[in-house]
């Protein structure tokens, strides 16, 4: 189904292309550092993080969580 939205491609090795997702990595890695044993990691854990990530005030956000950007745009888009 088309929505009408545009999309881009970041070039391969261009971080700078993928700020926010660069951004996010971080912010995972504070609760996943790198050598992480991932067969240790309950759904339960895993939940809890992903709870307090969506529930992070974001500068780029307007401080608003991405939880919060979600709900009011939801009902924007119909697939």
């Amino acid at each position: 189904h088309c929505v009408g939205i545009d999309v881009y491609f970041a070039e391969p090795y261009r971080s700078c292309q993928r700020a926010i997702n660069e951004n996010t990595n971080g912010l995972i890695r504070q609760y996943l550092p790198q050598k992480s044993d991932f067969t240790t990691l309950t759904n339960q854990t895993l939940n809890r993080y992903i709870q307090k990530l969506n529930n992070r005030p974001r500068k780029k956000l307007h401080y608003r969580t991405p939880r919060e950007v979600f709900l009011a745009t939801a009902g924007a888009f119909r697939l």
